[in-house]
């Protein structure tokens, strides 16, 4: 069968399925579909029992073992979950006996619902549904250090808008006893399943409150007596500076960093000496280590 090679034309008669470019001017070509292709019966159906057809997604997901049994240590109220079929060994199995205890429906499900459930992030054959996680207010993470009787240590994401990123910063500052995480409402990640599922469960122990400006948010905790780190690449090395005062370190994009105004409205800058050929870290690497020196 010929192969049409003309710019208005450039497809295999054997395969109408697939786009081609044509690679003279760069331009995608149309792909044309033969009168099969909209029959009813070839069409991609939808049903409610297909994995396809799901609700928005929302934070209420919570992919991952060690996530759900987060989950279930934390006291979030869990409305079902889900397991792969055939997924009744190792630690699913004490996952599954835990939540029929506490009579938390199980449904069994194939591998296809439990990716559209999460946002096809890795689930390890289980999804828990529960109730979203509640953002708290700023003052909320300030009493629960007062409680611990403990000074604030509070991490500042600024336009961190990976996921994966966000998730294991909050790992990180759980794992070394932050209080809380302040997150921006806007141009930034908020606590999805790739976040839970990237945080290993460690967002269900961490306080999480979000603000409209980062800006004016850091203006705030100075006024409570806050010293505000900005972790850059271009600033005094960290192991001069004292994270058991109150304080808050802030962590930017890997992108850009810190925003400049955020900078300029920090009392400190802070970086990490490296000493190999590579001239930074994963911002989740970077929060791991300021947050261990205190």
């Amino acid at each position: 069968m010929p192969k049409y090679t003309n710019a208005a034309n450039s497809y295999d008669k054997k395969d109408k399925n697939k786009n081609f470019v044509n690679y003279k001017d760069r331009k995608r070509v149309p792909v044309r579909r033969g009168k099969d292709d909209f029959r009813p019966e070839n069409r991609q159906k939808r049903s409610k029992d297909s994995p396809l057809f799901e609700e928005p997604l929302s934070n209420g997901s919570v992919p991952g073992r060690n996530a759900v049994r987060e989950l279930l240590k934390s006291g979030r109220s869990v409305e079902k979950i889900f397991i792969q079929s055939g997924e009744r060994e190792g630690s699913i199995k004490v996952l599954a006996a835990e939540a029929k205890s506490r009579g938390i429906p199980l449904i069994e499900v194939e591998k296809a619902k439990l990716d559209a459930l999460c946002g096809y992030e890795q689930h390890q054959g289980i999804v828990a549904v529960a109730s979203e996680k509640e953002y708290v207010e700023i003052e909320d993470i300030l009493e629960i250090a007062k409680s611990r009787g403990e000074n604030p240590l509070i991490v500042i994401a600024d336009g961190i808008s990976d996921p994966h990123n966000l998730g294991a910063i909050i790992r990180c500052a759980e794992g070394a006893g932050a209080h809380g995480i302040i997150i921006p409402k806007r141009r930034a990640s908020g606590i999805t399943p790739a976040v839970v599922k990237a945080s290993a469960g460690a967002v269900e122990h961490l306080a999480a409150a979000k603000c409209t400006n980062v800006t004016e948010t850091i203006k705030k905790l100075k006024d409570k007596g806050l010293w505000i780190f900005a972790a850059e690449a271009d600033g005094t090395s960290y192991d001069k500076a004292d994270f058991t005062l109150p304080c808050a370190i802030v962590l930017g994009s890997e992108e850009n960093g810190v925003s400049e105004l955020v900078r300029k409205n920090c009392d400190y800058v802070v970086s990490i000496p490296m000493r190999g050929k590579v001239n930074s870290l994963n911002v989740s690497t970077a929060a791991a280590v300021c947050c261990m020196k205190q």
